[in-house]
């Protein structure tokens, strides 16, 4: 199964995480099959969440599931570009 969750980056007490489609079966930092955002927690509020809502809505539409805080991100993502 395809799912939409984060891939670590950044060092110790500067977390940096982008947002990936990949294998549920694959390591956490392993390769992916397409980035389609960031989400910088350290970062002002409106800088933090950067996802291409297109490209997610594709693999959502295909079937791709997105992990618990992968799906409240991209939520506030969709909210405030209204």
């Amino acid at each position: 199964m395809v799912k939409i969750r984060l891939k670590k980056f950044g060092t110790q007490k500067r977390p940096y995480y982008r947002v990936v489609v990949m294998d549920e079966r694959s390591p956490r930092d392993g390769r992916a099959i397409e980035e389609i955002g960031t989400y910088m927690p350290i970062e002002a509020a409106e800088k933090q969440i950067k996802i291409d809502v297109e490209r997610a809505k594709y693999w959502l539409g295909v079937g791709a599931q997105p992990t618990d805080i992968v799906g409240k991100l991209l939520n506030k993502q969709i909210r405030s570009a209204k």
